[in-house]
């Protein structure tokens, strides 16, 4: 257990007091941070309950972030219920328009209906904000047994292009084209971010995960990105490793990787791979980076329809996202206070709710969390 809470500790702990958006060119996300940490005023954040059981894990946080005392008032905007020409989805213009304004957010599940020709609610956000890089840390948490006990390993995702562009056309009845788009400048811009992340975290390796040997112009291309930035980072290891490889090797032993950066498409599996390493999504934080220090975090799991409204939802992915978004704010203090109340209950065993095993109530595990505060 110790261990295990040392490993969380790295990834969350006083250590990660630098800004999580600190990139080779956001001396802007470096200034927005002290700005939020001298100002005796609170801090505005967009809060995006979201979809499904969204808005109970919402309310946890909320309740959780006011009995630590922590300085943030929350401007809340909803899913609209028409599509907006603006954003081309659901999303509000005004929505997007309050992250541009606060640089930070917190983003409970969005459910997009599949096939129906609506923009993915998540694309939307990561297009319009331009949150090119996804942080999402997976790590074995103390006193939650699972097949592994010593994962601490960090995946960083283009955010923006490749499969995910949204370019997709009928060439003839019943043939159909998706484009794949990477460009030099996202792929410089991830890489950058994924070896400052490295160096200012204590990390000692970057894993280039990709495909080139079939597609070698496009992957290719994000390679050669990532090993013109490996040379200015000569103190950090870098490796790259065949996406198939990658899943293997995660699988058989996660502790051979550190931080893995790559490709839209492929971070978006590999992410979720890791995060049922330990535990699965509902215990996996996530956070967006975006240029002129723009940090959306959010919880990355579904929004479980079924069970909306029943008060089982876990609020852990959404509570430990809180933390990251904390930390980006230089709010370290209370951070640490609600991620060791995050850690305790969980461990405690008493309280939990049914996805961890137990029979606990969303209201109940809050509560615990909140009399460990």
């Amino acid at each position: 257990m110790t261990m295990a809470a040392n490993l969380a500790r790295r990834l969350i702990g006083n250590r990660s007091t630098q800004i999580l958006g600190a990139d080779s060119s956001s001396g802007a996300a470096t200034s927005v941070a002290r700005a939020f940490c001298s100002s005796s005023t609170p801090i505005t954040a967009t809060l995006f309950p979201g979809d499904g059981i969204g808005p109970e894990i919402a309310e946890s946080v909320k309740k959780v972030f006011t009995t630590a005392g922590v300085p943030i008032e929350w401007e809340e905007h909803y899913v609209g219920t028409e599509i907006d020409p603006r954003t081309q989805s659901f999303l509000t213009w005004d929505s997007l328009e309050s992250v541009r304004r606060n640089k930070v957010g917190l983003k409970g599940p969005m459910a997009t209906p599949i096939g129906k020709g609506h923009r993915s609610l998540n694309l939307t956000l990561r297009k319009e904000l331009n949150l090119y890089a996804n942080v999402r840390p997976c790590y074995s948490l103390p006193g939650y047994k699972t097949r592994y006990d010593d994962v601490d390993l960090i995946t960083i995702r283009e955010n923006t292009e490749g499969e995910y562009s949204g370019l997709e056309h009928q060439v003839v009845r019943g043939v159909v084209e998706s484009l794949k788009i990477i460009t030099r400048q996202a792929s410089l811009r991830v890489a950058e971010y994924a070896f400052l992340y490295a160096k200012t975290h204590g990390r000692e390796r970057v894993s280039a995960i990709h495909k080139a040997n079939i597609m070698q112009k496009t992957d290719g291309l994000f390679l050669k990105c990532c090993r013109e930035v490996a040379e200015k980072y000569p103190e950090i290891t870098y490796e790259e490793v065949v996406i198939d490889n990658c899943c293997m090797m995660l699988v058989k032993n996660p502790a051979l990787f550190d931080v893995l950066v790559m490709p839209n498409l492929y971070g978006d599996i590999i992410s979720d791979l890791c995060a049922g390493l330990v535990g699965g999504l509902g215990l996996t934080p996530s956070c967006n980076i975006g240029e002129d220090g723009v940090a959306l975090a959010e919880a990355v799991h579904g929004s479980a329809p079924d069970i909306a409204g029943k008060n089982l939802a876990n609020p852990t992915a959404l509570l430990l996202s809180g933390v990251m978004m904390l930390r980006h704010l230089k709010l370290n203090e209370q951070a640490e206070q609600i991620h060791s109340a995050i850690i305790n209950t969980i461990a405690e065993g008493k309280y939990r709710t049914a996805d961890l095993g137990g029979s606990s109530t969303t209201t109940e595990f809050t509560k615990a969390i909140c009399d460990h505060l």
